[in-house]
């Protein structure tokens, strides 16, 4: 990755994001350009959809989605934050996925895109892992558009006309997206998003240069490069741990190929080859949960829950979802186990209540 220069690029007009609802601009605006379909779209049409309804395109195809150039032809791709974005409701949880996208700055190319645009916020990226992750260890309540500013002036990289229009514009985006809620140790669904959308980024990003692809031990160390865990709040062993069971399901589930049907079917046909692949009725994503960590929830698409059955997940249907408590997960895990013990006439010493205290170290 060229870090020579940092540039601000269209960063300095504004999105008009409005008061009271995080990032959801951005949401509407994916869900307008792609036409509510898990389906790569070219920018050009991207750009009409959006216009014609009224709504800025620079902000989301120049920082936050991925272009690429197929058969001569620009193309936005789709992956983690597109598929989130056009299978879930809005939340807090795709406001902060998103903040992850921009921080990571990974946009890929098209005709006629300039020096930077490759990598188009390493001015935000540097500045949450040189100050926010390095010196202020991720306290957020130090993040304002003064201390952006200057940190930019103080970066010989940084090459821009202004400051502070910049400055004030990331300050707000991180206030609404929620940048304040990164600083858990714990593992968050948005953050388990996240991990997969720096993967497809990054697998993107090679194709498009070299059209070279990492493979499971070839990652990690791309991770590593990549910040990854800088970017995404407070390191903890839980969270480095979580990495490997989340990667393991990234690529048993067809990796940048589990949107597309046929690909999954594919794969099933080699990993399970004894499984008969039938089209679910219902098209709605589940969860894959591991089971050794309830916070470790992952929304795959349904034709992949077989696969991801395959290296120890259980799933989690689309009706229960959003309501998952992995508190009442682990509860109801114990008591199951306290009934077999009961079963096969062993008396336990303590209650499930007793065993659940003793996990958690009270």
């Amino acid at each position: 990755m060229s870090e020579d220069i940092w540039l601000p690029g269209s960063f300095t007009k504004n999105f008009s994001w409005g008061k009271d609802q995080g990032l959801r601009q951005l949401y509407e605006n994916i869900r307008i350009g792609f036409d509510n379909k898990l389906e790569a779209v070219p920018r050009d049409v991207y750009r009409e959809r959006v216009t014609g309804a009224g709504r800025p395109d620079f902000i989301p195809l120049n920082f936050f989605l991925f272009n690429t150039i197929k058969n001569g032809v620009d193309y936005l791709a789709i992956d983690e934050l597109v598929f989130q974005a056009l299978t879930s409701e809005h939340s807090e949880r795709f406001d902060k996925l998103a903040l992850f996208a921009f921080n990571f700055s990974y946009a890929g190319t098209w005709k006629g895109a300039r020096t930077g645009q490759r990598y188009p916020a390493l001015w935000a990226k540097h500045y949450i892992i040189d100050r926010v992750c390095k010196d202020y260890h991720w306290d957020t309540t130090k993040i304002s558009a003064e201390d952006i500013e200057d940190f930019l002036k103080k970066s010989l990289q940084f090459k821009a006309k202004t400051y502070r229009k910049i400055s004030t514009n990331l300050n707000f985006m991180y206030e609404i997206g929620g940048i304040n809620e990164y600083k858990t140790k714990r593992i968050e669904r948005w953050w388990v998003d996240a991990l997969f959308l720096a993967i497809d980024r990054i697998i993107s990003d090679l194709e498009s240069k070299n059209n070279t692809q990492p493979t499971e031990n070839t990652l990690p160390n791309l991770l590593l490069k990549s910040k990854f865990l800088e970017l995404t709040g407070v390191s903890s062993p839980e969270k480095s741990f979580a990495m490997a069971h989340l990667m393991s399901l990234y690529f048993i589930c067809a990796g940048l190929s589990r949107f597309n049907s046929e690909s999954v079917k594919e794969k099933i046909s080699v990993v399970l080859p004894d499984y008969h692949y039938h089209t679910p009725n219902d098209p709605r994503p589940q969860g894959a949960l591991h089971p050794t960590n309830p916070r470790i929830l992952k929304t795959i698409p349904r034709d992949c829950a077989e696969l991801a059955k395959k290296v120890g997940f259980e799933i989690v249907q689309a009706d229960d979802l959003d309501s998952f408590n992995p508190t009442n997960y682990i509860n109801e895990r114990a008591k199951n186990a306290v009934k077999k013990l009961e079963q096969k006439n062993i008396k336990p010493t303590m209650s499930a209540e007793e065993l659940h205290k003793l996990t958690r170290g009270e």
